[in-house]
This record gives C-alpha cells, structure tokens and sequence, in this order.
C-alpha cells in the first residue's frame, strides 16, 4: 500500500516548486521533506523527480501526483458526506490561461462558488501548452486548445477566444501610414503575451509574413493591452476584452473597451479576427466538485465565449 504522507510531500514539493518551498507548505523541515521523497525512491526503486536541470517528476512521479490528485479530491467529497471523519478544505488546482482568467472565468467561477465552498489552486499556462500540467499530474483540470484529453481523463468544448489585432492611433500612423502592408509587418514591432504564445505567428501568416519579426514579451494581460495603449507595439487582444465596458462596482482594471471605444484603440485589420478554440479537461475520477464544475462550465460557456465553428 502507498503511504499518503510520502505522496503528499511529493505533491507540495512539485506544486509550491521546490522543496524549501513545500516544506513550509507542510509545516516541516526540508530535510524532513526530502527524507520522505528519498523514502518513497527507495521503496518503489526507482526516482519519481528530476532534480536538474529543473525540477520536474519522472513518468512514475507524473503517474504518483495524478493518483494522488484524484485521492484528494475523492477525500473532499467523504469529508463532505461524513463530518465525523474532520474539516478540510476543498482546493481545485487548475491551470488556466490568462486571457481566459482575465475576461470570462472570474464572473464563471463567483457564479459557481456561491453554491460550491470550494478554494482555487491557479496556475496560469498559455492555451497551447497548459495540458502539459494535467499529463505532469500537476492539476486535475485545465483549460486548452487542444480536444485531445490524457489517459483517465475527459475533454469538452466550451467554445472559442476570438481576438483582434489592436494598436494606438500614434503607433498605426507611424508604422502603418501606408497600410497593413507585409513590408510594414516585418518593421513594426508587436507584442507577444510568452515564448509559448503563437497567435501573433497565426496572424503574420495570414498576411504572408514568417518569423522572425521585432516583439516586446509581456507576460501580463492586463500589462499587454497596456503596452499597446502606451503605442510600444501592436498585438492580439481578446475581443471580449477589447469590446467590454467597465460597469459600475466593477474592478477597475486596464481595460480595452473604453479605450477602443473612445479611439485610444484601433483595429488594424477591422473585420479580421483569429478564433482559438478552447477545451476544459478534467479527471474522471476527481469528485463531486470537479464533477459539478464541469457541469456548470458547460452549461454557462455560451455566455462567455464564442460559439466553435462547425466547419
């Protein structure tokens, strides 16, 4: 039988991302902690982390943290069920991608947790590379482009990411005075959320143009539209973001609406837009909550998102 308290190290060493880290997490020393994970090598005989050149788990270790992440989850729900057994939490950790945590999933997730007293885990990957985590048994759920889930788990459309090509009226009269021409595209220089964000390539491929091409990195949504108001580049925007107005009460963020709106903002190919498909992957065996969050995701995701093109 496994013993719980060597995965749980496992599980805090990789999820705070090292093991001073999870050490406090746990409430233990380091040496405590890699006393367990040496432990727990030597009864299955093999290692279940890399430990250089970054820290990371091995196939056993992936196939370990996603045991242990299901046998979480399954807890939640008897402590749920049977009060007698004690109190804990109820945590999902998630990875999410930031356009989607920055316009839709807020407003999503209060809905769902005033009926679900549950605590979110986040962890923020881009669209393309975030069901890495699920197949790392980092998180039990995850939101991607890819409809493809990994072994012991389901994927389900929720509907697509449209986004606009946006830029300040200065930065467009003084790259783009002649148009959106590909000679004027491969000058100006854009602005790339990460090294794993690839909607800028989709974008200069439809107008001809390949990499490489000049880009400010900006790991920020909130800090990308930003950049592009202060006229230091052009990028992808999220169309519900660059269409949206602040409502009163609301969190006043950067926001591209009034911006747009108030032509501070301006579409560089008005018409134009790049849908990115977006799945929510999670555990089959992952409870109760897990089970309840997808319902809820699948029934509301209209509202939020564009419809998947069925073409």
């Amino acid at each position: 039988m496994l013993d719980y308290k060597l995965l749980e190290a496992l599980m805090a060493v990789i999820d705070q991302g090292g093991f001073e880290r999870g050490a406090r997490y746990l409430g233990l020393t380091q040496s405590a902690v890699s006393q367990r994970i040496k432990l727990l090598e030597a009864r299955l005989g093999q290692p279940v982390l890399v430990r250089s050149p970054r820290l990371a788990p091995t196939p056993l270790g992936r196939k370990l943290l996603n045991h242990a992440q299901q046998v979480r989850l399954l807890e939640g729900d008897l402590l749920g069920e049977v009060p007698a057994l004690g109190s804990g939490e109820q945590r999902l950790r998630l990875a999410i991608n930031a356009d989607s945590l920055a316009t839709w999933w807020p407003e999503a997730i209060g809905r769902f947790c005033e009926e679900h007293p549950v605590l979110f885990d986040l962890v923020v990957e881009d669209q393309e590379v975030a069901l890495k985590r699920m197949r790392d048994g980092d998180v039990a759920g995850c939101i991607c482009d890819s409809p493809t889930p990994v072994q012991g788990a389901r994927s389900y459309p929720l509907g697509s990411m449209r986004y606009r090509a946006l830029a300040s009226p200065a930065f467009v009269a003084r790259h783009f005075a002649d148009g959106v021409t590909p000679e004027a595209l491969r000058r100006a220089p854009a602005i790339v959320f990460g090294p794993d964000d690839r909607l800028q390539h989709r974008y200069l491929a439809q107008h001809g143009v390949e990499p490489p091409f000049p880009h400010h990195l900006c790991p920020s949504s909130e800090g990308f539209v930003g950049l592009a108001l202060a006229g230091l580049g052009y990028g992808m925007v999220p169309e519900r973001q660059a269409e949206r107005e602040l409502s009163e009460g609301r969190l006043q963020e950067i926001d591209a609406g009034p911006h747009l709106a108030e032509g501070r903002l301006v579409d560089l190919s008005p018409g134009h837009v790049i849908d990115v498909p977006l799945y929510w992957h999670h555990w089959r065996q992952g409870g109760k909550v897990l089970d309840a969050l997808t319902d809820h995701l699948l029934r509301l995701g209209d509202a939020w998102l564009t419809p998947l093109s069925t073409a």
